[in-house]
């Protein structure tokens, strides 16, 4: 078990460096094509780049710090580290999108040109980088149970719509200066604004969703019935009184209450109690198994 927390470890923190990597160079590529086509939407999805770069930094200080093993403050680990980082990447999103917001709405009302035809260019390359970066690292979060690189894959999922609100929007400004439309320039920033709304749903989203899994979250039967059966088929288990899976970021603790014979011995039962935690603790993912003993009465059943 301990070999493959190591390997977790290991193929998460690549997954994350990939992210950053990844990150700075679309955000220095768009901002400096942005700059050159006079490509507003372009400049706004370089910030939107340069986000990612902190948040995958932050995904990567999180994926570390939730590696560190309990210790007398933290019973439980540090697991939720991973959590907290998500919810720094979803505060991270909103706040962009915000500021692009804003920048795109004020250029609504002054002079604007049409932006140079690199700015397409920059915008599909983006596109196939980024949603490249986002099946390779939803799937490792997946895999690994890290909601923070999740998160953040996610974060790549919302710069690939941008990135299609620029290349759809710099696409029409060009082509509607061709066709001689003079108020072409303006879509543009109309696609910034869509860009900024994309990014702040994003940004809502996976901070609801992290909110709610820091608040002691609790594995629903349909995720947490497979354990019930594996404590059952433990011989001596009479009865399963309650079992709650609690997550801790990429791992789960379990609190299990089961009833054995009254009439054993207090060394039997705790035997008992014993097989019961090693057979859950043989997942990968479930940290500890907290097991309390209780004696199996008939009327219980009623």
């Amino acid at each position: 078990m301990e070999g493959g927390s190591e390997l977790r470890s290991k193929k998460v923190q690549q997954g994350a460096w990939i992210g950053i990597g990844g990150n700075v160079v679309l955000a220095v590529l768009k901002g400096i094509v942005g700059l050159i086509a006079d490509s507003r939407a372009l400049v706004a999805d370089a910030l939107h780049s340069a986000s990612d770069v902190v948040s995958s930094i932050a995904v990567l200080i999180g994926i570390r710090a939730a590696q560190e093993p309990p210790d007398e403050d933290h019973p439980y680990g540090h697991g939720k580290a991973e959590t907290v980082t998500s919810i720094i990447v979803s505060v991270l999103l909103i706040v962009v999108g915000v500021e692009v917001a804003l920048n795109a709405f004020s250029a609504m009302f002054s002079p604007i040109g049409i932006p140079g035809i690199w700015a397409v260019y920059a915008a599909l390359f983006s596109i196939i980088l980024k949603e490249l970066m986002f099946q390779y690292k939803y799937r490792l979060g997946k895999k690994y149970r890290s909601s923070a690189l999740i998160a953040d894959a996610w974060h790549h999922r919302s710069d690939v719509f941008s990135s299609l609100a620029v290349l759809i929007g710099a696409g029409a400004a060009i082509a509607g200066s061709a066709a001689g439309w003079e108020q072409a320039a303006y879509m543009d920033p109309a696609a910034s604004i869509i860009v900024a709304v994309m990014i702040i749903r994003m940004g809502w989203k996976l901070g609801t969703e992290a909110v709610h899994n820091t608040l002691d979250h609790v594995l629903h039967e349909e995720d947490s019935g497979w354990m019930v059966e594996e404590a059952r088929k433990v011989p001596g288990v009479m009865k399963i009184d309650e079992l709650l899976a609690r997550e801790h970021g990429h791992y789960v603790i379990i609190d299990i209450k089961l009833s054995v014979d009254p009439y054993i011995t207090v060394e039997d039962g705790h035997r008992i109690g014993k097989q019961v935690k090693r057979k859950l603790m043989r997942y990968s993912y479930v940290q500890d198994v907290r097991v309390h003993i209780n004696p199996y009465a008939e009327e219980d059943e009623l």
